[in-house]
């Protein structure tokens, strides 16, 4: 089967550089701006996104205890407590729907339920707290708290509904899970030390990420940003000499790597047929942006069916979704169609359906895309009909 697949997609490729008209100057302009946003993402979003997220990926696959991961989020843990830890855990992060993926792939891979997974998967790009009071500053707070009340409640029901679609799956998967002994389950480190030892790399994540702000606290944290991340890596490069043996450091080394090698070229070519498509933001890809303006007006059902799809399969790096709005909605664009956006287009994106479909499979992932946009088009129309009366 994987063999057919292949065989598809290379003949797919085939003939559409076979037959592209190379000539036109829309088809020029589109692979100039596929290589531009791949270079953009290159210079603002691995090295201080991606590479620390590999790193806590790593950490997470390697010295958290599997025990507690089946405790916390595993699929026969306690629901208010698995979705609650998946959902905090990932608005904590605050960081844009490819970042989010290997940090995903690690809590799955090490026993976490299909549903809390999920949870924490859409949660970590939408719940963003700097975004959500952006939103609301530059685009109404009605918006605002629209986005923020959709996207925690979106988490949790289509983390929910992931695991009741497959839970015969879920089943199997726990039972065929190998046992924990007692003997595995004993701490190298106390709780306390390995607490502050991811707490080092997340913070680093956090705040050498932090976006640009000038206003009240927001502002505030930015003018210090770097010196909070400069310190959290001198803690952790003290946590490490003082705490972790040479053998662990190079068992997390490869690990780290062997997320990066298996995400990073599907992320990488995602973006790229990404930009070759849509174009930086403000800038043209093969479809024409008058397109996206000219069916998103109004609230009918298919200008928020559309703004959800579009919104699913672009990429937004984080916060950028706020001035890509502030213009689209300046040209016409819904209410409506705003929301239903805001809550498909930071959470998904081509590239990061690519690499979910190597973690959990097609058929999970059709799903998962597909609840995204179908609740983000029902939250669109029925705000959109609210704001209208």
């Amino acid at each position: 089967m994987k063999d057919r697949y292949a065989l598809i997609t290379i003949v797919l490729v085939f003939l559409g550089l076979y037959f592209i008209p190379i000539d036109s100057l829309r088809v020029q302009g589109a692979l100039v701006e596929a290589f531009l946003m791949l270079h953009d993402y290159a210079r603002e979003h691995v090295l201080l996104c991606l590479v620390p997220a590999f790193f806590i990926a790593g950490a997470i696959s390697l010295f958290v205890s599997q025990a507690a991961v089946m405790k916390y989020l595993g699929s026969r843990a306690h629901k208010v407590l698995a979705y609650g830890v998946a959902s905090i855990s990932g608005a904590i992060l605050a960081v844009c729907s490819c970042t989010v993926l290997p940090l995903f792939m690690g809590i799955y891979r090490r026993g976490a339920g299909l549903g809390p997974a999920i949870a924490f998967l859409y949660s970590g790009p939408a719940i963003n707290v700097l975004a959500i009071i952006l939103t609301a500053r530059v685009l109404g707070i009605q918006l605002g708290v629209a986005r923020a009340v959709g996207a925690i409640a979106f988490s949790v029901i289509i983390g929910l509904l992931m695991h009741l679609f497959f839970i015969k799956e879920e089943r199997e998967r726990t039972e065929a899970a190998p046992l924990v002994l007692p003997d595995q389950l004993k701490p190298v480190r106390s709780l306390k030390q390995d607490a502050l030892y991811f707490a080092s790399m997340i913070a680093f994540l956090v705040f050498a990420n932090w976006g640009r702000s000038y206003d009240g606290i927001w502002g505030m944290i930015y003018s210090v940003k770097w010196y909070v991340a400069a310190a959290s890596l001198i803690l952790l490069t003290v946590i490490i000499l003082r705490w972790f043996t040479r053998d662990e450091l190079s068992s997390w080394v490869s690990t780290t790597w062997t997320f990066a090698r298996q995400i990073l070229p599907l992320l990488l070519g995602g973006v790229l047929v990404a930009g070759f498509l849509f174009g930086r933001p403000g800038h043209e890809g093969i479809i024409p942006s008058e397109w996206v303006k000219m069916l998103v007006g109004g609230n009918s059902i298919w200008a928020n069916l559309f703004a959800s799809v579009v919104g699913a399969f672009m990429y937004f790096a984080t916060l950028t979704e706020v001035p890509i709005l502030q213009g689209l909605i300046g040209s016409g664009m819904g209410q409506g169609p705003a929301l239903a956006l805001l809550l498909a287009g930071p959470a998904l994106s081509l590239p990061s359906m690519i690499v979910i479909r190597s973690v959990i499979g097609t058929k999970k992932t059709i799903v998962y895309v597909s609840l995204v946009i179908v609740m983000a088009t029902i939250s669109g129309i029925a705000y959109g009909a609210l704001i209208v009366r």
